[in-house]
């Protein structure tokens, strides 16, 4: 069993006690990693604001080349870490590499935007005086990041965050930090300087409170549950610390009768199964017209059924297993809820296997208002169908929860789509797509899906302060 170093001020860590990884396909003990105190937690904040002083003066092009030279890191060695992604998150190695593509996109995109970080100069009101509109970076991020895309959603705020002009130390998720030492890895490689990238891993909320409470620590960013985003909130207020926080989902699919049904069936199969169904933009509940609702679903379950469940390393693989038994558990109990209060279970239900944690792909019909798997999110291949039957009635029900993360919408209808995106309460709506994210677009949500945008040119934003600078003149 390999043991992996944390990356700190530019050198590696490697003291215990130290944190067991799994591997969710097998249930086997994978790897370990160092952990480390909350002192020394500090002390690298206080190292990444050393680094600051210094990063924050490079000019914005040349920290857009250390982003490049990253990427090409990745690329360099992508096959090796889609396999690492695999082994420690359990998804099919073809997404694993999806993955690693979008990490060297988020980069590239971003090293461009370090260049583009614009203020303006306002047109005066008084004689004599000027005005300007100057961005600068916030110090030292902290940033906290989930399991389920491991790389992409670490890179998704390190790479904005440094071509801001910011430090960044993150934290891992504990069951996937793998990925994260093969990230600092390929940082050592392309030369950043130190202290400006940094890794960390221990006891969480531990880490947690020194981002919240530690001065030199000016932002943090999180993503994950919507339980822990309220506990970062309020440990925030102390110190009005800002956040930015992409939380839970619970994305709606609405498929009308005016769209291809195939279009609609593998669109909305993508939005489920990707990621196993563990995605906070993962299809949770989908409505669909009754005048096409047992075509749809017939369909629907038939596409379901061919997939292909396996180990993640195993070639053809659609879906792998969940990430940990609490997963699984959590996915059989809103089916057996499902189930109990009249759904109709038309495909799997049950576990697969006694060795790691997979589960049958899952079709549930006729799945009533109260049923658990319509009022939380599932984070399993487990699909909710429920009928509506007019549009009023379609968008009522979809919007009909805490959360607005995203949502999509099958229609051949111009008009109808309009009307939806511009009802539909999410922040990310995708009409005719069952894969709306790109690196040049902002992602988040709204209600208790989080605060802030991620990715577009608002992900650059997200990591600058806006200052005004009222000039007098002696004219």
């Amino acid at each position: 069993m390999k043991t992996h170093p944390l990356y700190l001020n530019g050198d590696w860590f490697a003291a215990s006690p130290f944190q067991q990884v799994n591997n969710p396909a097998t249930g086997e003990i994978l790897a370990q990693v160092a952990t480390i105190d909350r002192q020394r937690v500090a002390q690298a904040l206080a190292d990444a604001h050393a680094a600051f002083l210094r990063w924050r003066k490079l000019p914005g092009k040349t920290r857009g080349e250390f982003l490049h030279a990253i990427a090409d890191e990745i690329e360099t060695r992508s096959a090796e870490i889609a396999r690492t992604i695999t082994l420690e998150n359990g998804k099919p190695l073809a997404q694993s590499q999806g993955e690693v593509g979008m990490t060297v996109d988020h980069l590239r995109w971003f090293a461009e935007e370090a260049r583009r970080a614009y203020g303006r100069i306002v047109p005066h009101q008084v004689d004599g005086k000027r005005h300007l509109v100057v961005k600068s970076p916030l110090g030292v991020v902290g940033a906290i990041t989930p399991w389920n895309f491991p790389l992409v959603l670490a890179v998704r705020k390190m790479a904005p965050a440094l071509a801001a002009g910011n430090t960044f130390v993150l934290k891992p998720a504990e069951q996937t930090p793998l990925s994260a030492v093969a990230l600092a890895e390929c940082v050592a490689a392309a030369g950043l300087p130190n202290g400006v990238f940094q890794v960390v891993l221990g006891d969480a909320p531990e880490i947690g409170r020194e981002f919240l409470e530690n001065p030199l620590c000016r932002k943090v960013t999180f993503t994950g549950s919507t339980e822990v985003g309220r506990l970062l909130i309020a440990g925030a207020a102390a110190t009005v610390k800002p956040l930015s926080l992409e939380l839970g989902g619970h994305a709606p699919v609405l498929v009308f009768d005016d769209i291809e049904l195939h279009r609609a069936v593998e669109g909305a199969l993508i939005a489920k199964t990707r990621n196993t169904g563990q995605s906070c933009i993962a299809a949770n509940r989908i409505y669909v017209q009754r005048s096409i609702y047992d075509e749809f679903a017939s369909a629907f379950t038939a596409r379901m059924q061919a997939m292909k469940v396996g180990d993640g390393l195993t070639p053809g693989m659609d879906i792998g297993p969940l990430i940990d038994d609490a997963g699984l558990q959590k996915a059989l109990a809103h089916i057996e809820d499902a189930v109990a209060r009249g759904a109709r279970l038309l495909c799997g239900g049950k576990r697969l296997g006694a060795q790691g944690y997979f589960i049958e792909p899952t079709v549930l019909a006729d799945v009533p208002p109260g049923a658990l798997c319509l009022r939380e999110e599932t984070f399993a291949p487990v699909a909710a169908i429920a009928p509506f039957d007019t549009e009023e009635e379609a968008i009522a029900q979809a919007n009909d929860s805490s959360y607005g993360l995203s949502a999509y919408a099958f229609t051949g209808s111009l008009d109808r789509a309009f009307r939806l995106l511009e009802s539909l309460e999410a922040g990310t709506i995708g009409i005719n797509d069952g894969v709306p994210s790109t690196s040049n677009c902002p992602f988040g949500g709204v209600k208790q899906s989080g605060w802030g945008r991620e990715l577009g040119s608002e992900g650059l934003d997200a990591f600058l302060e806006t200052k005004h600078v009222s000039l007098g003149l002696q004219l």
